[in-house]
């Protein structure tokens, strides 16, 4: 195990180098860099000022010798400085990451329990009217993406009733203008659950160990939370930890529509704004999340199936 977690970890770091090089290429594009010297210089500069204020500045070195001194210094813990925010990207990356997890744990709140719910509900009784109408609800919030949730949710809740704020606040986190972003989230990956979980339960419930549960004459009941539940629940338990990458697609999204001023909005300025530093670590951030909850998954099912085996 331990061998498996440091080849992980490696293919992380080195996830990490390829990566960043890319993303330290194109945004050291002529196109940006011209954009950059005139967005921290003057619109109305001409090619031989933007050329002097790039030679000035450094852009113009040899590409892998700007993109090592990056590197060196990220390794040890400079980040840089960021050019919207005129401030070291350190300070700027720790308060935003913070809104975003308190947003995520909401959602992760809402969404697992609630697909769980449904999914094993579902899978309970295959082929039942309420099988049917939960995996038709199921299917139709997964086929909606962020960005339409989210309109609709503003249109009736917030504009419509007035039960809600459209606008969520990372100054007072409130449930008036908090509810709109987790809901947004949480019903799109809420289906996606619901729907292996159904599938799972549905497998289990058709095993031969429960037919014999049935059989001996225990309960229905006894049957489901004794015996089928926690073999059910093994495949969704990876799902769940795959939503970890997709929640981070979905708060870019969510957060630019709701104006919520996390790691999304974060992402979105430094792209908007050529800031190189900020964007490289954020880069960083997106990949370490997605391979360390990839890791995390990898663990937790050789844990919950006694039949796999990691090296």
């Amino acid at each position: 195990m331990l061998i498996f977690i440091l080849k992980r970890l490696g293919v992380i770091a080195l996830s990490m180098v390829c990566l960043t090089l890319v993303v330290f290429y194109m945004v050291n594009l002529d196109p940006n860099l011209e954009k950059i010297a005139k967005t921290q210089g003057s619109m109305r500069m001409t090619d031989a000022e933007v050329e002097s204020w790039l030679e000035r500045n450094g852009y113009r070195e040899p590409f892998l010798e700007q993109y090592g001194s990056w590197l060196v210094n990220f390794v040890q813990g400079d980040m840089g400085d960021s050019l919207r925010f005129q401030k070291p990207v350190e300070e700027v990356m720790p308060e935003r990451l913070g809104y975003t997890g308190i947003l995520m744990f909401w959602v992760m709140l809402v969404m697992v329990p609630g697909a769980l719910i449904i999914g094993v509900l579902a899978g309970m009784r295959e082929g039942s009217t309420l099988d049917r109408s939960l995996s038709v609800a199921s299917i139709t919030s997964t086929s909606a993406p962020e960005y339409v949730t989210g309109i609709l949710f503003t249109v009736i809740f917030a504009s419509t009733l007035g039960w809600f704020k459209g606008i969520a606040s990372t100054r007072e986190i409130t449930f008036e203008n908090f509810t709109l972003p987790v809901l947004t989230m949480s019903i799109y990956g809420m289906g996606y659950i619901a729907r292996m979980t159904r599938a799972s339960m549905a497998e289990v419930m058709t095993s031969q160990y429960i037919r014999t549960a049935r059989l001996k004459g225990m309960a229905f009941r006894q049957v489901v939370l004794k015996h089928a539940l926690r073999n059910a629940l093994i495949a969704p338990f990876t799902v769940i930890m795959l939503q970890f990458p997709w929640l981070l697609t979905g708060v870019v999204i969510v957060e630019a529509m709701f104006n919520y001023k996390g790691f999304g909005w974060l992402l979105v300025r430094a792209a908007e704004n050529n800031d190189i530093d900020l964007l490289l670590a954020c880069s960083c951030v997106a990949v370490v999340v997605v391979l360390l909850t990839q890791l995390i998954s990898d663990i937790g099912y050789a844990y919950l199936n006694p039949r796999i085996r990691v090296r």
